[in-house]
């Protein structure tokens, strides 16, 4: 896990302290404190600068040329900062950029320093059989998938995990995200053509707080993100959303996963076909950069510095044709489980949950679970049959137990009679 208090980036951008400074165009900057000042009505130096995330030296420098203008007036004084306001003919200049974009946050980056910073954050495995037995500690990995994951992690390349429904790859694919030991920092937003693109998202990013001081504001400090996506992807997640009703932007998943992992779970059951989802990515899997259009048709590229996981109970030869997989570097089998693993799962799960067991109890459950013609042990048995019984307990209203007998009835609620 990340220790928060050593917590830093490989990259340290210093605060602009001019408007050149910020790489962005300075009549957008212009517009932004504009914008901010007719949302907010009246102002300061430190309140703007807080807002737009932008130095104090900066937001002189645009007040200076906005008084120079006539769009802003001083109404008094807060200790020893300005209290302003815009006049008139502030607030219909500002209201014409308002009708344009309705963008009044945090200052954006520009794109050119948004691939820079992408590139140098882009993780560096280092991780043994210890370090990963230790990373998914709290699931039961053989050996032979840790030795099978060790090294698909250190390639930084694509993953594809396959096999039975119910075995962890899902379980497996979140988890991968605690091998790395760093930090990195996400933009509140990207600025292309003069469009804002919002990218931080408190959702998906976990900012880490910090008291480190000299750092450009427009950057938050998070751990690298882990984006899970199913059955609900969609080709317009993949792409640029414009909001019209604004004029803003949201980037689409894999730029929210940038420098960290994508994971695209139930594989073959969206409602993009794999194929699409396959052609989408077949360039940004092999050169690791995307391409995103802006609405008007302004092309554009941005880094694809991204571990995507694919996971899937489909036959993967169903899914992609050869040419695709071969991009997919690092194909590992998630089979159903042995007995002494089952086992194991459900001592673990029975003593989370506070269920005794009973000495034949994991031999009982194993004849249950294999059936009326069942041929395999899946690792979700243990964790979802006692559930079952902690229903029944409370159903019963008795202390939760783990007899042959709940574990008949658990079983027989748990599997479909055929």
């Amino acid at each position: 896990m990340v220790n928060v208090a050593e917590a830093r980036s490989a990259y340290q951008p210093r605060v602009p302290e001019s408007i050149e400074a910020l790489g962005i165009p300075p009549g957008l900057v212009t517009d932004l404190v504009l914008r901010r000042l007719y949302v907010k009505g009246l102002s300061s130096f430190h309140s703007l600068a807080e807002a737009l995330k932008l130095s104090v030296l900066v937001i002189e420098a645009v007040f200076r040329h906005l008084r120079q203008e006539q769009l802003v007036e001083v109404r008094g004084m807060v200790g020893n900062d300005y209290s302003f306001a815009l006049t008139q003919a502030g607030r219909q200049m500002a209201q014409g950029s308002f009708e344009i974009t309705k963008y009044a946050g945090a200052a954006p980056v520009s794109l050119k320093e948004y691939h820079k910073v992408a590139k140098l954050q882009a993780a560096k495995v280092r991780v043994n059989r210890k370090v990963l037995r230790d990373a998914l500690s709290d699931l039961v990995v053989t050996e032979r998938m840790l030795d099978q994951l060790g090294p698909a992690l250190i390639s930084q390349s694509s993953i594809f995990l396959y096999g039975p429904t119910g075995n962890g790859k899902t379980s497996l694919a979140e988890r991968m995200l605690r091998i790395y030991q760093d930090a990195i920092l996400v933009p509140y937003a990207v600025e292309v053509d003069n469009q804002f693109i919002m990218l931080y998202d408190p959702v998906l990013h976990e900012r880490i707080e910090t008291e480190e001081l000299g750092i450009d504001p427009r950057w938050v400090l998070c751990r690298r993100p882990c984006v899970v996506t199913g059955g609900e992807l969609v080709p317009g997640m993949l792409d640029l959303r414009l909001d019209e009703a604004t004029n803003i932007y949201a980037a689409p998943l894999q730029m929210k996963a940038n420098n960290g992992i994508l994971v695209i779970d139930d594989f073959g059951r969206q409602v993009m076909s794999p194929r699409e989802l396959l052609n989408r990515w077949i360039v940004p899997l092999d050169r690791r950069v995307d391409y995103l259009s802006l609405a008007y048709g302004v092309k554009f590229q941005i880094p694809f510095e991204i571990l995507v996981v694919f996971a899937t109970n489909l036959d993967p030869r169903a899914l992609a044709d050869e040419a695709f997989l071969r991009r997919i570097q690092n194909k590992i089998l998630v089979d159903a489980v042995d007995e002494q693993c089952f086992d194991e799962i459900l001592r673990r799960v029975a003593a989370a949950k506070n269920i005794p067991v009973e000495p034949d109890s994991a031999a009982c459950l194993r004849g249950l679970c294999l059936r009326d013609g069942r041929t395999e042990l899946r690792a979700c048995y243990p964790g979802d049959i006692c559930n079952l019984l902690l229903a029944i307990s409370r159903y019963e209203n008795q202390p939760p137990r783990m007899t042959a007998a709940d574990l008949e009835r658990a079983t027989k609620l748990y599997f479909a009679q055929l």
